[in-house]
C-alpha cells in the first residue's frame, strides 16, 4: 500500500477504512446474485460457457457505452504494454476460472465445485506474500481457516463427498480458485496506473474479444429476439458483473489483496440466502454454522484492521 493511501486512510480514520471494506463486501454480495440470472438463462437453452460469454459481452457493452458518455479518452491505454494486466484479469482470471468452475461442476457437483472455488483466499494470501510482501498474521490465518471451513459447510462439502470425487474435478476446482484469485493480483498491478472503472472496462473488453470465436451464432442468435433473454443477459452483465467488479476493485485500492479476498467470501452466504428465500432450497443447521464461520472471518479481519489503525495512531 502506498504512502498516499496510508495517509488517506489515517485521515478518515476507522470509518474511512470500513467504507472500503464495505465496498468489497457489497461487490461480493452482488456476485452472490449471479445464480438467479444464470438459472433463468439456462431455461432458454444456454450452456454454462455460453452464459460466461453473454456475461462478458453484456458487461463490455455497458462499460464501453458508459465510458464513451463520461470520458471517451479513458478507453485508451496509457502504454500498449499495459495490455498484459488486462490479459491477466480478463483471460487468466475471468475466462479461466469460469471454464474450470463449470467443467468441475460437470464432473462433480455444484456444491463441491463452489467449495473448491473458495480456495481463492488461500491462493491470494500466498501469492500476495511473495509479490506484495503482505505479511502472514495470526488474524489473517485464523480468518482464512474460518473462511475455508465455513464455505465447505455452506455448500455441503463433507469427508464422504471428497472420497467420491474424481482427480480431474479436484484439479479443475482448484484451478477455478486460482483463476478467481488472480483477479485480485493482476488488479493490484493495474490500479497503479489506471482507475477502477478503466480496469474493469479493459478487463471485460479483453474477455469478450477472446470469447468471440466460441459462441454458436447459427444455433442461438434467434434467442436474442426474446425480451426475457435480453433482460437476464443485460441484468447479468450489470448487477453481478459491472457494478460488482467496480465496487470490489474500488475497495481493493485501499485494502490488501489477501484481506479483500477473505471479505469477498460473503458471496456464498448471499448465494445461499437467495437459494433459500427465492428458490425455496432447504437450509440446514450445518449451513447456518458455515455462514457463521464466514461472517466471523469477516468480523475478525475488520477488528484486526481497526486495532492496527489504533496502534498506528498511538505511535504517531
Amino acid at each position: 500500500m502506498s504512502v498516499n493511501t496510508d495517509k488517506q486512510i489515517n485521515k478518515g480514520g476507522q470509518i474511512w477504512l470500513n467504507r472500503y471494506s464495505i465496498l468489497i463486501m457489497l461487490g461480493a454480495a452482488l456476485w452472490g446474485t449471479i445464480g438467479w440470472f444464470v438459472k433463468h438463462l439456462y431455461e432458454f437453452g444456454f450452456t454454462p460457457m455460453e452464459v460466461v460469454t453473454l456475461r462478458a459481452w453484456s458487461s463490455a457493452a455497458l462499460l464501453i457505452a458508459y465510458t464513451l458518455a463520461v470520458s471517451p479518452k479513458s478507453l485508451q491505454l496509457k502504454k500498449i504494454q499495459d495490455i498484459k494486466y488486462f490479459i491477466g484479469t480478463g483471460i487468466f482470471s475471468i475466462i479461466f476460472f469460469n471454464y474450470c468452475l463449470f467443467t468441475a461442476i460437470e464432473l462433480s457437483t455444484i456444491p463441491i465445485a463452489t467449495a473448491l472455488l473458495y480456495t481463492a483466499p488461500a491462493f491470494v494470501t500466498i501469492i500476495s506474500f511473495f509479490l506484495f510482501r503482505e505479511p502472514f498474521t495470526g488474524a489473517k490465518i485464523t480468518a482464512l481457516a474460518l473462511t475455508l471451513v465455513g464455505t465447505c459447510l455452506v455448500v455441503g462439502l463433507t469427508p464422504n463427498s471428497v472420497h467420491n470425487m474424481k482427480t480431474a474435478s479436484i484439479l479443475l476446482g482448484l484451478g477455478s480458485g486460482l483463476g478467481y484469485a488472480l483477479y485480485s493480483i493482476f488488479s493490484k498491478f493495474a490500479l497503479k496506473e489506471y482507475t477502477t472503472l478503466r480496469v474493469t472496462t479493459f478487463t471485460f473488453i479483453v474477455a469478450s474479444l477472446a470469447l468471440i470465436p466460441f459462441f454458436p451464432y447459427k444455433e442461438k442468435t434467434h434467442l436474442f429476439f426474446d425480451s426475457h433473454v435480453l433482460f437476464y443477459a443485460v441484468g447479468l452483465g450489470l448487477l453481478p458483473t459491472v457494478i460488482a467488479y467496480i465496487l470490489y476493485t474500488l475497495g481493493l485500492q485501499y485494502t490488501e489483496a489477501s484481506k479483500a479476498s477473505i471479505l469477498s467470501t460473503i458471496e456464498p452466504v448471499v448465494a445461499t440466502l437467495i437459494g433459500i428465500f427465492i428458490f425455496m432450497e432447504p437450509f440446514t443447521f450445518v449451513q447456518m454454522l458455515g455462514m457463521g464461520c464466514i461472517i466471523g472471518a469477516v468480523i475478525l479481519i475488520q477488528l484486526y484492521e481497526n486495532r492496527k489503525l489504533r496502534l498506528e495512531r498511538t505511535k504517531a
